[in-house]
């Protein structure tokens, strides 16, 4: 149990210094006597002051997690709080109107692949002992591991062997494209989506955090090989997601504007990266929990491409651009 005293700074916003982002801590960093620390920091459109920590006592078990994944969680957690807030799309879904394109997120997007890696994840790290033996639940796969890139995941796994970790990482994913190659179904209602937006002639993307080698898998096997104009990796930006660059050069590449534009996603990283590139996100629940991804700032949550949420935004999207289209 960790009794703390935690104290924030506030950022104020270096493009608007009326603006002040207020920064809450979660108790995640443990140490056994009292500690104050200072954290000088800046985080994307924002310039850090500071942040004092004082930590007062810690009980901690056994099975507790490795005090590097208590501060990455909680550092992750400062960025991206304040970095949501940078750039943001206020619009709703009708109000994309005339519609251009539409961006897809692999992993969980289009097919539930998370227990696929939680799997292969899971039976890796038994095999190395990881965590003293225990394997990982799926809080620990989603808050860790889940819709992040893999250099990040092998830094958070194996901080003190970061080529350790990488290898560890190309192994896993072998074991994944043998595992999905035989069980991948598409999230239900994809192909539903998929012909509403073929038959609007509207662009797509496939935006992903996944290695090269497993989107091209997954896509081929839901039969979307042809559908994508475009698939994005994160790994081959200069900033994989939760950072907005990978769904900012796919808007560049298909020559569309953000105004014109909505994501779909299922993970918080995901989400995010699209917030910051001032795209709309349609979170899906797929896997992680809704009052996670709303954390993150979806334009709106659904259960899957059938849900009727959101072809009830799609309806109203339809009018709209008839609308404009009559009118021009």
């Amino acid at each position: 149990m960790l009794k703390s005293n935690i104290y924030g700074g506030q950022l104020p916003n270096v493009n608007n210094p009326n603006l002040v982002t207020s920064v809450s801590l979660s108790p995640f960093l443990p140490t056994t006597t009292p500690t104050l620390i200072l954290f000088p920091f800046a985080v994307s459109g924002f310039f850090g002051t500071f942040l004092f920590l004082n930590f007062s006592s810690l009980y901690s078990s056994p099975s507790s997690l490795p005090f590097h994944l208590h501060l990455k969680t909680l550092f992750s957690s400062i960025t991206m709080t304040a970095g949501q807030n940078s750039v943001q799309s206020n619009k709703s879904i009708p109000d994309l109107a005339p519609l251009e394109a539409v961006l897809f997120d692999v992993d969980g997007t289009l097919c539930d692949s998370d227990p696929i890696h939680h799997l292969a994840f899971r039976e890796m790290l038994l095999e190395i002992g990881f965590n003293n033996g225990v394997p990982i639940d799926e809080e620990f796969f989603i808050k860790n591991i889940a819709g992040r890139h893999n250099s990040d995941i092998a830094a958070t796994l194996f901080p003190d062997d970061i080529p350790r970790g990488e290898k560890f990482l190309d192994d896993k994913e072998a074991m994944f494209r043998r595992l999905a190659s035989e069980n991948l179904s598409p999230l239900k209602g994809l192909y539903k989506l998929t012909k509403w937006i073929e038959d609007r002639g509207l662009k797509r993307a496939a935006v992903t955090n996944a290695p090269r080698l497993n989107a091209e898998l997954m896509i081929s096997k839901l039969g979307l090989k042809d559908f994508f104009d475009v698939v994005i990796v994160g790994s081959e930006c200069d900033r994989a997601k939760p950072y907005p660059d990978p769904y900012l050069k796919a808007l560049e590449l298909l020559k569309v504007s953000k105004d014109h534009t909505f994501i779909c996603e299922d993970s918080a990283s995901g989400i995010r990266a699209g917030v910051a590139a001032g795209v709309p996100v349609v979170g899906l629940t797929t896997r992680n929990p809704e009052s996670v991804l709303m954390e993150a700032n979806p334009t709106m949550l659904v259960k899957d491409y059938e849900d009727p949420k959101l072809w009830a935004a799609l309806e109203e999207l339809d009018k709209k651009g008839n609308s404009l289209k009559s009118a021009a």
